[in-house]
Protein backbone atom coordinates (compact mmCIF):
# COMPACT_ATOMS: atom_id res chain seq x y z
CA UNK A 1 0.00 0.00 0.00
CA UNK A 2 1.29 3.48 -0.45
CA UNK A 3 2.98 5.76 2.13
CA UNK A 4 3.14 9.10 1.40
CA UNK A 5 6.67 10.59 2.44
CA UNK A 6 6.40 14.62 3.02
CA UNK A 7 9.35 16.55 1.38
CA UNK A 8 7.84 19.54 0.22
CA UNK A 9 4.69 21.51 1.55
CA UNK A 10 2.40 24.05 -0.40
CA UNK A 11 0.79 26.77 2.28
CA UNK A 12 -1.79 28.45 -0.15
CA UNK A 13 -2.78 32.08 1.19
CA UNK A 14 -0.25 34.27 2.20
CA UNK A 15 -2.67 36.00 5.85
CA UNK A 16 -2.10 35.65 9.38
CA UNK A 17 -2.74 31.60 9.26
CA UNK A 18 -1.08 30.82 5.54
CA UNK A 19 2.12 32.62 6.68
CA UNK A 20 2.26 30.83 10.13
CA UNK A 21 2.00 27.91 8.88
CA UNK A 22 4.70 28.75 6.02
CA UNK A 23 7.24 29.36 8.70
CA UNK A 24 6.03 26.43 11.12
CA UNK A 25 6.54 23.94 7.94
CA UNK A 26 9.85 25.89 7.24
CA UNK A 27 11.18 25.24 10.27
CA UNK A 28 10.37 22.12 10.85
CA UNK A 29 12.62 21.49 7.73
CA UNK A 30 10.40 21.00 4.72
CA UNK A 31 11.08 22.97 1.56
CA UNK A 32 7.76 25.63 1.95
CA UNK A 33 6.32 27.18 -1.21
CA UNK A 34 3.85 30.09 0.36
CA UNK A 35 1.18 30.90 -2.81
CA UNK A 36 -1.04 33.95 -3.13
CA UNK A 37 -2.27 35.56 -5.46
CA UNK A 38 -1.61 38.54 -4.33
CA UNK A 39 1.89 39.54 -4.44
CA UNK A 40 1.56 42.25 -2.02
CA UNK A 41 0.30 39.77 0.59
CA UNK A 42 3.48 37.44 -0.49
CA UNK A 43 6.13 40.56 0.39
CA UNK A 44 4.19 41.28 3.80
CA UNK A 45 4.13 37.48 4.68
CA UNK A 46 7.69 37.64 4.18
CA UNK A 47 8.76 40.52 5.74
CA UNK A 48 6.24 39.05 9.02
CA UNK A 49 8.14 35.90 9.07
CA UNK A 50 11.95 37.51 8.82
CA UNK A 51 10.80 39.66 11.32
CA UNK A 52 9.18 36.42 13.85
CA UNK A 53 12.38 34.93 13.96
CA UNK A 54 14.46 37.79 14.19
CA UNK A 55 12.63 37.72 17.52
CA UNK A 56 12.99 34.18 17.85
CA UNK A 57 16.44 34.69 17.83
CA UNK A 58 16.51 37.90 19.73
CA UNK A 59 15.06 36.08 22.49
CA UNK A 60 17.89 33.06 22.26
CA UNK A 61 14.80 30.83 21.18
CA UNK A 62 16.87 29.96 17.54
CA UNK A 63 20.39 30.15 16.44
CA UNK A 64 21.71 32.24 13.16
CA UNK A 65 21.67 28.89 11.45
CA UNK A 66 18.49 27.78 12.10
CA UNK A 67 17.28 31.26 10.99
CA UNK A 68 18.98 31.39 7.89
CA UNK A 69 18.01 27.68 7.03
CA UNK A 70 14.50 28.84 8.16
CA UNK A 71 14.26 31.50 5.46
CA UNK A 72 16.27 29.22 2.78
CA UNK A 73 13.65 26.38 2.64
CA UNK A 74 10.59 29.05 1.93
CA UNK A 75 9.71 30.43 -1.81
CA UNK A 76 7.04 32.90 -2.35
CA UNK A 77 5.11 32.51 -5.42
CA UNK A 78 2.23 34.34 -7.03
CA UNK A 79 2.11 31.53 -9.74
CA UNK A 80 -0.07 28.63 -9.30
CA UNK A 81 1.74 26.31 -11.80
CA UNK A 82 4.38 26.32 -8.49
CA UNK A 83 2.04 24.54 -6.31
CA UNK A 84 3.29 21.05 -6.31
CA UNK A 85 3.99 19.07 -3.65
CA UNK A 86 3.30 16.16 -1.41
CA UNK A 87 0.84 18.01 0.60
CA UNK A 88 -1.11 21.06 0.23
CA UNK A 89 -2.50 23.21 2.71
CA UNK A 90 -5.05 25.79 1.92
CA UNK A 91 -5.24 28.46 4.55
CA UNK A 92 -7.49 30.58 2.17
CA UNK A 93 -10.89 32.57 2.48
CA UNK A 94 -13.32 30.53 4.16
CA UNK A 95 -15.39 30.04 1.72
CA UNK A 96 -16.64 25.94 0.72
CA UNK A 97 -16.38 27.12 -3.27
CA UNK A 98 -13.40 29.18 -3.40
CA UNK A 99 -11.26 26.34 -1.65
CA UNK A 100 -12.68 23.65 -3.36
CA UNK A 101 -12.21 25.56 -6.78
CA UNK A 102 -8.13 25.87 -6.31
CA UNK A 103 -8.21 22.47 -4.92
CA UNK A 104 -8.98 21.05 -8.21
CA UNK A 105 -7.18 23.14 -9.96
CA UNK A 106 -3.71 22.30 -8.26
CA UNK A 107 -4.70 18.26 -8.41
CA UNK A 108 -4.42 18.71 -12.19
CA UNK A 109 -0.68 19.64 -11.76
CA UNK A 110 -0.36 17.11 -8.53
CA UNK A 111 0.13 13.76 -7.95
CA UNK A 112 -2.93 11.60 -7.64
CA UNK A 113 -1.50 10.76 -4.54
CA UNK A 114 -1.20 14.40 -3.43
CA UNK A 115 -2.68 14.93 0.27
CA UNK A 116 -5.33 18.28 0.12
CA UNK A 117 -5.31 19.61 3.98
CA UNK A 118 -7.98 22.27 4.51
CA UNK A 119 -7.33 24.38 7.79
CA UNK A 120 -10.52 25.49 7.98
CA UNK A 121 -12.44 26.24 11.46
CA UNK A 122 -15.84 25.08 10.10
CA UNK A 123 -17.00 23.92 6.99
CA UNK A 124 -17.31 20.69 6.86
CA UNK A 125 -14.53 18.75 5.63
CA UNK A 126 -17.05 15.88 3.95
CA UNK A 127 -18.49 18.56 1.67
CA UNK A 128 -15.11 19.72 0.55
CA UNK A 129 -13.64 16.16 -0.29
CA UNK A 130 -16.93 15.28 -1.63
CA UNK A 131 -15.86 17.91 -4.72
CA UNK A 132 -12.72 15.97 -5.08
CA UNK A 133 -11.39 13.66 -7.98
CA UNK A 134 -9.37 11.88 -4.55
CA UNK A 135 -11.61 12.22 -1.60
CA UNK A 136 -9.53 10.05 0.38
CA UNK A 137 -6.85 12.08 0.14
CA UNK A 138 -8.60 15.30 1.60
CA UNK A 139 -8.43 16.36 5.36
CA UNK A 140 -8.84 18.48 7.61
CA UNK A 141 -5.49 20.12 9.43
CA UNK A 142 -6.45 23.00 11.69
CA UNK A 143 -3.97 25.18 13.11
CA UNK A 144 -4.83 27.88 15.65
CA UNK A 145 -3.42 31.60 15.73
CA UNK A 146 -0.57 32.45 16.03
CA UNK A 147 0.45 29.30 14.31
CA UNK A 148 3.78 29.01 15.17
CA UNK A 149 2.90 29.24 19.01
CA UNK A 150 -0.12 27.59 19.38
CA UNK A 151 0.80 23.54 19.68
CA UNK A 152 -2.84 22.21 18.81
CA UNK A 153 -3.78 21.16 15.60
CA UNK A 154 -6.62 19.42 14.93
CA UNK A 155 -6.46 16.41 12.27
CA UNK A 156 -9.99 15.92 10.91
CA UNK A 157 -11.30 13.06 9.31
CA UNK A 158 -14.34 11.81 7.41
CA UNK A 159 -15.17 8.34 6.08
CA UNK A 160 -13.38 8.25 3.16
CA UNK A 161 -10.23 9.76 4.45
CA UNK A 162 -7.30 6.97 3.78
CA UNK A 163 -5.53 5.60 6.68
CA UNK A 164 -1.87 6.76 5.16
CA UNK A 165 -3.43 10.14 4.88
CA UNK A 166 -4.12 10.03 8.81
CA UNK A 167 -0.85 8.92 9.80
CA UNK A 168 1.06 11.02 7.78
CA UNK A 169 -0.53 14.29 9.04
CA UNK A 170 -0.63 12.78 12.68
CA UNK A 171 3.13 12.40 12.27
CA UNK A 172 3.65 15.46 10.37
CA UNK A 173 1.92 17.98 13.22
CA UNK A 174 4.34 16.08 15.66
CA UNK A 175 7.41 16.60 13.50
CA UNK A 176 6.21 20.43 13.60
CA UNK A 177 6.33 20.42 17.34
CA UNK A 178 2.65 20.26 17.45
CA UNK A 179 0.17 18.35 19.53
CA UNK A 180 -2.25 17.04 17.14
CA UNK A 181 -5.87 15.65 18.09
CA UNK A 182 -7.54 13.53 15.75
CA UNK A 183 -11.37 14.11 15.42
CA UNK A 184 -14.24 12.81 12.75
CA UNK A 185 -16.03 15.62 10.89
CA UNK A 186 -18.30 16.92 12.90
CA UNK A 187 -19.67 20.73 12.88
CA UNK A 188 -17.40 23.14 14.32
CA UNK A 189 -14.83 20.14 15.43
CA UNK A 190 -13.93 20.39 18.81
CA UNK A 191 -12.45 23.45 19.53
CA UNK A 192 -14.91 25.46 17.92
CA UNK A 193 -17.92 23.67 18.84
CA UNK A 194 -16.85 24.27 22.81
CA UNK A 195 -15.61 27.54 22.05
CA UNK A 196 -19.78 29.17 20.56
CA UNK A 197 -20.29 29.26 24.28
CA UNK A 198 -17.10 31.46 25.36
CA UNK A 199 -18.07 33.75 22.94
CA UNK A 200 -21.86 33.81 22.93
CA UNK A 201 -22.47 33.70 26.70
CA UNK A 202 -19.89 36.95 27.38
CA UNK A 203 -21.67 38.83 24.23
CA UNK A 204 -25.64 38.03 25.96
CA UNK A 205 -23.88 39.83 29.02
CA UNK A 206 -23.02 42.78 27.36
CA UNK A 207 -26.54 42.93 25.17
CA UNK A 208 -28.78 42.53 28.25
CA UNK A 209 -26.55 45.47 30.25
CA UNK A 210 -25.48 42.48 33.12
CA UNK A 211 -21.38 43.66 31.98
CA UNK A 212 -19.38 45.54 30.25
CA UNK A 213 -16.62 44.27 27.45
CA UNK A 214 -13.67 45.42 29.10
CA UNK A 215 -15.13 43.24 32.46
CA UNK A 216 -16.26 40.18 31.04
CA UNK A 217 -12.80 40.37 29.76
CA UNK A 218 -10.72 41.26 33.11
CA UNK A 219 -12.70 38.10 34.77
CA UNK A 220 -12.30 35.65 32.38
CA UNK A 221 -8.36 36.50 31.91
CA UNK A 222 -8.11 36.65 36.24
CA UNK A 223 -9.47 32.82 36.38
CA UNK A 224 -6.73 32.22 33.81
CA UNK A 225 -7.78 32.51 30.27
CA UNK A 226 -5.21 34.13 28.23
CA UNK A 227 -7.12 36.76 26.43
CA UNK A 228 -10.87 37.47 27.65
CA UNK A 229 -13.52 36.60 24.86
CA UNK A 230 -13.43 40.16 23.14
CA UNK A 231 -9.76 40.25 22.79
CA UNK A 232 -9.57 36.78 21.76
CA UNK A 233 -12.49 37.79 19.07
CA UNK A 234 -10.76 40.75 17.37
CA UNK A 235 -7.52 38.83 17.21
CA UNK A 236 -8.99 36.05 15.13
CA UNK A 237 -10.97 38.51 13.27
CA UNK A 238 -14.79 39.11 13.49
CA UNK A 239 -15.43 38.06 10.14
CA UNK A 240 -14.26 34.81 10.84
CA UNK A 241 -15.76 34.04 14.64
CA UNK A 242 -19.09 35.15 13.25
CA UNK A 243 -18.92 32.81 10.27
CA UNK A 244 -18.04 29.62 12.56
CA UNK A 245 -21.45 30.45 14.52
CA UNK A 246 -23.28 30.67 11.97
CA UNK A 247 -21.71 27.56 10.33
CA UNK A 248 -22.38 25.36 13.33
CA UNK A 249 -25.57 27.25 14.36
CA UNK A 250 -27.27 26.13 10.87
CA UNK A 251 -25.51 22.89 10.59
CA UNK A 252 -26.72 21.81 14.28
CA UNK A 253 -30.66 22.87 13.15
CA UNK A 254 -30.07 26.09 14.36
CA UNK A 255 -30.50 25.69 18.04
CA UNK A 256 -31.40 28.98 20.38
CA UNK A 257 -28.20 28.46 22.74
CA UNK A 258 -26.05 28.85 19.30
CA UNK A 259 -27.72 31.81 18.14
CA UNK A 260 -25.36 34.07 16.39
CA UNK A 261 -24.56 37.24 18.32
CA UNK A 262 -26.42 40.18 16.76
CA UNK A 263 -23.52 42.31 18.40
CA UNK A 264 -20.85 40.67 16.60
CA UNK A 265 -22.90 40.91 13.38
CA UNK A 266 -23.09 44.69 13.66
CA UNK A 267 -19.47 44.67 13.79
CA UNK A 268 -19.04 42.41 10.92
CA UNK A 269 -21.14 44.94 8.59
CA UNK A 270 -19.42 47.95 9.99
CA UNK A 271 -16.11 46.41 8.97
CA UNK A 272 -14.99 46.55 12.72
CA UNK A 273 -13.19 42.98 12.40
CA UNK A 274 -10.76 43.28 15.28
CA UNK A 275 -6.76 43.89 15.26
CA UNK A 276 -6.92 43.55 11.65
CA UNK A 277 -8.67 46.73 10.52
CA UNK A 278 -7.65 48.30 13.26
CA UNK A 279 -11.22 48.51 15.51
CA UNK A 280 -13.18 45.62 16.39
CA UNK A 281 -14.93 45.90 20.48
CA UNK A 282 -11.43 47.59 21.18
CA UNK A 283 -9.62 49.59 18.83
CA UNK A 284 -6.00 49.32 17.85
CA UNK A 285 -3.96 52.53 16.77
CA UNK A 286 -0.29 52.38 14.67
Amino acid sequence: MFKPTINTICVCGAGTMGSGIAQVAAMAGFTTIQFDVNRDMLAKSKVGIEKNLQWLLDKGKINVDQQQQCLQHIIFSDQLSDCVAELIIEAIIEKKEAKTGLFNQLAQINSSNTIFATNTSSIAITEIAAAMQHPQNVIGMHFFNPAPVMKLVEVIKTKQTDHNTIETIVQLAITMGKTPVLCNDAPGFIVNRVARHYYLEAMKLVEQGLATIETVDAVMEATGFKMGPFRLMDLIGMDINYGVSQIVWEALGKPERLTPSKIQQQKVIAGELGRKTGKGFYGYGE
